[in-house]
């Protein structure tokens, strides 16, 4: 029966389920008409809004498109594919590899969330070279980890009403994490989440009939061209790898100097900065760090041509005030009890418009706060309820996994399906430990 529902949903999935750019387009035209009905936008004011904030993601998408190739390079190397290679050895038999890659993914996710996009699409493709399984379900596993990682170390939103002078601290004061984070409700839901995620993709496995499978040669990184020394200054320059430990010292020590010295805690830039580094040195020479790098970008054009437009989605949804209706309209027939769930559906309905879990925050924060107030319903778990919202829909919205389709290969249609499974499953279980845990 289980089998049956997964495979109805990778079906409908693969039939409707357009192109990430369409989709996209598709959204931006759905805000632009739910702007001028429900906010009395005229169609100029809400073109306007739409141009002023296309380029509001750049500093972002940049990012985006560094953990795609910082991680690539990264993994590209010699010592890294050992490690990968070593831990895959693991999984001997495709079962076996759908939980593990889940479980990798879940662990790095909760730990931050570009860390846990790419280890996972790596991780994944390192598993396709050593198992013949479904290759469409292990990357669906491998992106289903990200469900947790808001309500993990690096949650944008527990983070930043935990931090003092944050922007709502005049309202709500500072929520510590322990009140968030390593909460009970939330520790409960984490843990439900752990167990139940990977079981549900390794049920999902389809049979041998039905399975797709991938050619592991195709999965190979480009075999090394021999042409590493040459009589040309320039050439022994490229393959110096003096010049790679001299800029690379560099980095390690201001990493050194981050994390031990500092004790800073991990954000989107440190990481794309750890990555490019450790990749810098273990390339050895920068003739192969680029061309590790030539193989990376092409993967890229998907998050360079999308994000504009999600940006320009983000400013209708919030300039128009469209998206503080509708999180007005789901509390407005809330309870104190039922408060935290009405708040989880309505951020779930907003991330797929405003995928960002920060910007999330800034949108819907001035109406949960006030019906938390009003209704004296439970704040750190009302916040906690608009962090888990924004990472439970990201199973149906397939903005974030554009790193992970482009590591791996895939279109969004390809790994939708199963991961509308994971969208009700885990929505269940979200719904109940913040309603009665």
């Amino acid at each position: 029966m289980f089998k049956l529902l997964t495979r109805g949903s990778v079906r409908l999935v693969e039939r409707y389920l357009p192109d990430p750019y369409i989709f996209v387009i598709l959204l931006t035209l759905v805000a632009a008409v739910a702007a001028m009905l429900g906010e009395q936008r005229t169609p100029m004011e809400v073109a306007r809004m739409w141009g002023n904030g296309f380029w509001g993601l750049l500093t972002f998408a940049m990012q985006m498109l560094l953990v795609l190739l910082t991680g690539h390079m990264l993994a590209n190397t010699p010592l890294v594919k050992r490690w990968l290679t070593g831990l895959a050895s693991l999984a001997k038999s495709p079962g076996k590899a759908i939980i593990l890659v889940t479980v990798v993914s879940l662990i790095a996710s909760w730990i931050n969330w570009g860390f846990g996009l790419v280890v996972g699409a790596l991780f994944a493709k390192e598993l396709a070279r050593q198992v013949r399984v479904d290759y469409r379900l292990l990357v669906a596993s491998a992106y289903s980890g990200f469900l947790v990682w808001h309500g993990g170390l690096a949650g944008s939103i527990p983070l930043t009403i935990a931090t003092e002078g944050h922007f709502t601290a005049d309202k709500i004061g500072v929520i510590p994490t322990s009140d968030t984070i390593f909460s009970f409700y939330n520790l409960a839901i984490v843990i439900a989440l752990f167990i139940a995620v990977p079981l549900i993709n390794r049920l999902m496995l389809p049979d041998d009939k039905e399975s797709i499978y991938v050619d592991p040669k195709l999965l190979e990184p480009a075999a090394e061209d021999g042409t590493e020394t040459t009589d040309r200054p320039a050439d022994r320059l490229e393959t110096s790898r003096l010049l790679s430990w001299l800029i690379g010292i560099g980095g390690l020590a201001y990493l050194f100097d981050y994390y031990i010295v500092r004790g800073a805690g991990l954000n989107l830039n440190v990481i794309n900065f750890t990555f490019l580094f450790l990749a810098i040195i273990l390339h050895g020479t920068p003739r192969r760090l680029l061309k590790s790098l030539d193989e990376a970008i092409r993967g890229g054009a998907g998050i360079v041509i999308q994000f504009p437009f999600y940006a320009g989605i983000m400013a209708i949804m919030i300039d128009s005030g469209l998206a503080a209706s509708l999180s007005e309209w789901f509390v407005s027939f809330s309870t104190a009890a039922t408060l935290p769930f009405w708040t989880f559906m309505s951020a779930g309905l907003v991330n797929i418009f405003v995928p960002s879990g920060g910007g999330q925050w800034a949108v819907q924060s001035p109406v949960v706060i006030a019906a938390a107030q009003a209704l004296g319903a439970d704040m750190p778990r009302v916040a906690m309820a608009v962090a888990w919202g924004d990472s439970w829909t990201n199973m149906l919205q397939p903005f974030w996994a554009l790193p992970v389709l482009a590591i791996a290969g895939l279109k969004a249609k390809d790994i939708m399906g199963y991961c509308l499974i994971q969208l009700f499953v885990s929505g269940i279980l979200i719904s109940i430990g913040l309603t009665w845990l």
